[in-house]
């Protein structure tokens, strides 16, 4: 196997975990409606996602009340920036190395 292959992430292969990301890697802090929002799923199925990445410790959480009302914002740390990072060159390295020129 080719060593570019090595570097993709299992973290990174479902389509929300790549959209939670892609988000996180343009937006400093985003807020978990925002991502409900734009990514389009449930509530279930985007903190189960969330957890995950935080478990990896690719995502940072931040929970605090706003007047009365919790607000939970996510940012990706560092590992998690420079892991995405990793596995979009390496999924470009697999689509260049595997391009039929026409």
């Amino acid at each position: 196997m080719k060593d570019y292959l090595d570097n993709i992430n299992k973290a990174f292969e479902s389509r929300a975990r790549l959209g939670i990301m892609s988000v996180l890697m343009v937006e400093e802090k985003v807020d978990f409606n925002t991502l409900k929002e734009n990514l389009q799923l449930t509530d279930g199925n985007l903190a189960s996602h969330l957890r995950a990445l935080e478990e990896a410790q690719y995502i940072q959480v931040e929970k605090q009340f706003v007047g009365r009302k919790p607000k939970t914002t996510y940012q990706a740390t560092e590992s998690g920036k420079t892991a995405f990072h990793e596995h979009l060159n390496a999924l470009e390295q697999l689509i260049l190395n595997n391009r039929k020129d026409e």
